[in-house]
C-alpha cells in the first residue's frame, strides 16, 4: 500500500509540475505577443496546441499571430477551427471573414460577415455587405494599371519606393553584406534601412548602397519623400534621437517623422518634428505639390481607429502648423495609412477599414467641384489590389509610372515592390452647337458606334451642350449627335497609334435646324417694280402675313433677309438698288412690331443671284425679270 501511496504521489507531483510548466509557457507565449514577437509566439502556442494545453485559446492566439503577420493562409487555418469552438468571441467571425477575404473566397467571407452582424457585431465601414456588386465592379472595371518588373527585390521586406530625379529610395530589411544583423521581434528580420537604386536597375542592392548620412540608425527607418528641390527629405524612423530609444507608458516604441536636409551629398542635420508625440506614432510623410503641405498617417489623440491620414501646413519658414484629421470620408474606425498626393493634387492611400479586395487596399480620393472637397474615394482595382496587403502607393511626376507594395504571393520576400505603367482612361469629348448661331444644343443625343456600327454607349449634352464618353484604344468609332429639332450630325474618328499620355479626343458637333416646311411656305418671296424699291401691295400683304408669324404663332422664330435685282443696269447700280430694297424690307418689319434682334442680317446681292437665265446678253420676256427682282427671307431659327 506504502509503494501504491508514492506511486500516486509521484504521478501527482508530475502532473502538477506538467501543469505548471504548461501555466509557463503560456505565459512565455503571451508576453512574445504582448511585445510584438509574433514569429516567437507562434511556436510556443503551437507546442500548447501539441500538449493539448488550453488548446482552445492557444488555437485564437496563433491564428492572431498570423493574422498580424499579415499570412491570411495560416491564419484563415485556424480561424476555421476558432469558430466552431463553443462560446467562441464573436470578433472571431469577423477575423476568419477577413481571412477568407485574403484568400479570395469572397462570397464566404460575406457569410461570415452576415453571422458576425447577426451575432451582435457592428459592421463598421469595411462591412463586405453594404455594397454586393463591389468585386464584380472592380474586376469588370476597364484596367489601367500594368506591372512592371523590379530588379532589386530581396528575401526580406521591401516597400515604399519612392522616385527622384532617377533615384529610387526605399525601405528594406535586407542588411546584405552586414555579418551582425539586429533582428525585429514581430517577424524577426532585420531593422528596416533605407536604401539609394538606379531607376530601372537591375544590379544587386546592398549594405553599399544604402542611403548616405545619418539618417539610418539601429532601428526601423523609411520610407521617405523627399522635396521637389531635391534638399529635404522627410522620414518615417522609431523614436529613437541622439542614441536614445524613447517608449510610450506602455513600454512600447513609437514612429516619429524626422527632416533631413542634404549637405554635400549627405544626409544630415536630423530634425524631430514638432507634430511627434511619445505617446503615439507619427509616420508615412507625403508631400503636395509646391511642398506646402505635409501629409502622415498617426494614431494620436482624435484619431478615428488604428491609424488615421492626417495633414499640416509647411509654413515658409519650415514650421509646421494646422494638424487636422482628414475626415470619414478616408478614415475609417481601422487602419489608414501611406498617403501619396500626385501632380493632380489626388490622395493615395492604402486601408483595411475600406470595402476591399483584401486586407489592405489602395484607395484614391474623388474631388468634388470644389477642389479642395473630397466626397469619395475609389479602390485601384486589380492588378494593383489583390487578396492581400497593398500599400505604400507612390506615382512620378508623369503621372503614367510608378510604384507600390505588396506581401502577395509570387513575390521574393515578404514585401516586394511593384513597379506599375497606368494606361489612363481615354475619352471623346465636345460640344454640340447650333450651326446657325454657334449656341451650345442642351439634351442632344449623343450615340457612340464601333466600326461595324454596333451601338456601343449613348448620353445627352448638359446645358453647356458638352458631353463625354469613355472609350477603348485602338479602336475606330462614329459618334452621331442627333435632336429632335435639327439634322444628325456625325464623325468618325478612331483612338489608335495614340500617345499613352493622352486621355481626351475632341470631337465636337454642329447641327442644322429642321426648317418646318409648312411654315417656310408661308414665308413667301415679295416682288419689286423695275428700278424701285418701294414697298407694293401685294408685297405687303406677304409682309403683313411675316409679321403675324413672328409676333403671334412663332416668338422664337428668326430670320435674315436677302434681296436681289435684274440684271438690267450696271452692276454697282444694281448692288445699290439691292440694299435699298432689303432696306426696305427689314423697316416694314419693324415698323410692323418685329423686334430688330430676331432679324440676324438684311443684305442686296444685286444681279449676282439670278434666279434664272436672263443675262444682259439674253433676251428674257418681262415676267422673267419680275422674278429676280425680290426679296428671299431664310429660316435662322424656328423656336
Amino acid at each position: 500500500m506504502k509503494n501504491i501511496n508514492n506511486i500516486f504521489l509521484c504521478i501527482a507531483l508530475f502532473l502538477s509540475f506538467s501543469v505548471f510548466a504548461q501555466q509557463g509557457k503560456q505565459k512565455k507565449a503571451d508576453t512574445l505577443f504582448n511585445k510584438f514577437s509574433f514569429v516567437k509566439a507562434s511556436k510556443v502556442y503551437q507546442e500548447l496546441i501539441q500538449n493539448n494545453y488550453n488548446k482552445d485559446y492557444a488555437t485564437r492566439k496563433i491564428a492572431d499571430c498570423y493574422a498580424l503577420l499579415r499570412d491570411p493562409r495560416n491564419a484563415n487555418r485556424y480561424y476555421k477551427s476558432v469558430v466552431k469552438q463553443e462560446n467562441v468571441p464573436v470578433e472571431y467571425y469577423y477575423k476568419y471573414a477577413q481571412s477568407l477575404r485574403g484568400m479570395k473566397k469572397y462570397k464566404e467571407s460575406e457569410i461570415w460577415l452576415q453571422r458576425y452582424i447577426d451575432s451582435g457585431g457592428a459592421p463598421g465601414n469595411n462591412d463586405f455587405t453594404k455594397n454586393v456588386n463591389f468585386i464584380s465592379s472592380v474586376f469588370g472595371a476597364k484596367q489601367q494599371y500594368f506591372l512592371d518588373k523590379v530588379r532589386f527585390n530581396s528575401k526580406y521586406s521591401d516597400f515604399g519606393a519612392f522616385e527622384h530625379d532617377g533615384q529610387v529610395y526605399f525601405a528594406s530589411s535586407r542588411d546584405e553584406g552586414v555579418t551582425t544583423k539586429r533582428l525585429y521581434g514581430w517577424n524577426e528580420q532585420p531593422f528596416l534601412d533605407i536604401y539609394v537604386a538606379e531607376a530601372g536597375t537591375r544590379k544587386n542592392v546592398d549594405h553599399t548602397n544604402k542611403l548616405p548620412g545619418s539618417v539610418n540608425s539601429i532601428y526601423h527607418d523609411g520610407p521617405v519623400t523627399i522635396t521637389k528641390d531635391g534638399k529635404t527629405m522627410y522620414f518615417s524612423r522609431n523614436n529613437f534621437t541622439k542614441g536614445v530609444e524613447k517608449k510610450d507608458s506602455k513600454g512600447l516604441t513609437n514612429m516619429k517623422l524626422y527632416r533631413a536636409h542634404l549637405v554635400d551629398g549627405s544626409w544630415t542635420n536630423i530634425e524631430d518634428l514638432p507634430i511627434n508625440g511619445d505617446e503615439f506614432s507619427t509616420q508615412h510623410a507625403a508631400l503636395n505639390s509646391d511642398d506646402s503641405k505635409l501629409y502622415f498617417a498617426s494614431d494620436r489623440p482624435g484619431t478615428y481607429g488604428g491609424s488615421d491620414i492626417w495633414v499640416a501646413n509647411i509654413n515658409v519658414d519650415g514650421s509646421i502648423s494646422d494638424v487636422e484629421n482628414m475626415g470619414d470620408i478616408i478614415n475609417t474606425k481601422n487602419a489608414e495609412g501611406f498617403p501619396f498626393i500626385n501632380a493632380e493634387g489626388v490622395l493615395f492611400f492604402s486601408s483595411d477599414g475600406h470595402v476591399g479586395l483584401g486586407l489592405m487596399d489602395i484607395f484614391a480620393t474623388i474631388k468634388g467641384d470644389d477642389e479642395d472637397s473630397i466626397v469619395d474615394i475609389i479602390n485601384l482595382g486589380v492588378p494593383i489590389n489583390s487578396s492581400t496587403d497593398d500599400f505604400a502607393f507612390t506615382m512620378n511626376p508623369d503621372g503614367i509610372t510608378g510604384y507600390f507594395a505588396s506581401n502577395r504571393r509570387g513575390g521574393r520576400g515578404s514585401d516586394d515592390i511593384y513597379a506599375f505603367h497606368r494606361e489612363p482612361v481615354l475619352h471623346v469629348e465636345g460640344v454640340v452647337t447650333d450651326a446657325i448661331n454657334m449656341t451650345p444644343i442642351e439634351n442632344t443625343k449623343i450615340t457612340l458606334y464601333d466600326e461595324t456600327d454596333n451601338e456601343i454607349a449613348f448620353m445627352f449634352t448638359d446645358k453647356n451642350g458638352y458631353y463625354q464618353i469613355n472609350i477603348d484604344r485602338n479602336k475606330n468609332y462614329k459618334i452621331v449627335a442627333s435632336q429632335d429639332k435639327y439634322i444628325e450630325d456625325y464623325r468618325n474618328f478612331t483612338s489608335k497609334n495614340l500617345q499613352t499620355e493622352l486621355i481626351t479626343i475632341n470631337t465636337n458637333l454642329l447641327l442644322n435646324p429642321i426648317h418646318d416646311v409648312v411654315k417656310l411656305a408661308e414665308l413667301n418671296d415679295i416682288y419689286f417694280d423695275y428700278d424701285s424699291h418701294n414697298i407694293r401691295e401685294d408685297a405687303a400683304l406677304e409682309l403683313d402675313k411675316i409679321v403675324s408669324l413672328m409676333n403671334y404663332d412663332y416668338p422664337e422664330m428668326v430670320i435674315k433677309i436677302e434681296s436681289h435685282t435684274d440684271s438690267r443696269g450696271t452692276l454697282s447700280y444694281n448692288d445699290k438698288l439691292s440694299i435699298d430694297r432689303a432696306n426696305s424690307t427689314y423697316e416694314y418689319l419693324i415698323n410692323k412690331g418685329v423686334n430688330p434682334s430676331r432679324i440676324t442680317s438684311h443684305e442686296g446681292f444685286g444681279e449676282r443671284k439670278l434666279t434664272n437665265g436672263c443675262e444682259n446678253s439674253t433676251n428674257c420676256e418681262e415676267a422673267e425679270h419680275q422674278l429676280n427682282r425680290r426679296t428671299h427671307f431664310i429660316v435662322v431659327q424656328m423656336e
